[in-house]
Order: C-alpha cells, then sequence, then structure tokens
C-alpha cells in the first residue's frame, strides 16, 4: 500500500493521527508527517484515516510489489 497526502490540502485537523497514530504524526500543531508505504497491517487504520479526514487529503494506492503481483495474475 502506498499513501499520499495533499500537504496544500491538509488543515492540520490530525483525524488521521487518532485513526492511525504509528502512520500518522503532527508536528507541532500543523504539519503532518506519515509513513508513504506502511505495512499491511495498517490498511484498515488507513482507510478509516483517509474516511476521517474532513478535507480528503489522504490518497491511497497499491505499492510497486501489489502492482506487479496484480499484473502477473493477469498474464
Amino acid at each position: 500500500m502506498r499513501i499520499s497526502v495533499d500537504l496544500n490540502r491538509c488543515q492540520g485537523y490530525g483525524q488521521c493521527c487518532f485513526a492511525d497514530p504509528s502512520v500518522f504524526k503532527l508536528r507541532g500543531e500543523e504539519v503532518l508527517e506519515f509513513d508513504p508505504a506502511p505495512g499491511d497491517e495498517h490498511r484498515l487504520k488507513v482507510i478509516r484515516a483517509a474516511k476521517a479526514c474532513p478535507v480528503q487529503a489522504i490518497y491511497i494506492g497499491e505499492s510497486y510489489e501489489e502492482q506487479e503481483e496484480r499484473s502477473h495474475r493477469h498474464e
């Protein structure tokens, strides 16, 4: 899983930090830090974090490995 955050859109509400504090952290009051490639064990919490974001600034995609696996299944 890969995640990205539109930091121009992010307002620092911190709802993602409550959903998965091991992936999302606020530094100070407004600077969001996050792990762009958390392990699969974080998938449900990251999905909850993305849904909880009031400005919908969190995007979830596939990791390179997931893309490769999917492409091999279709061959």
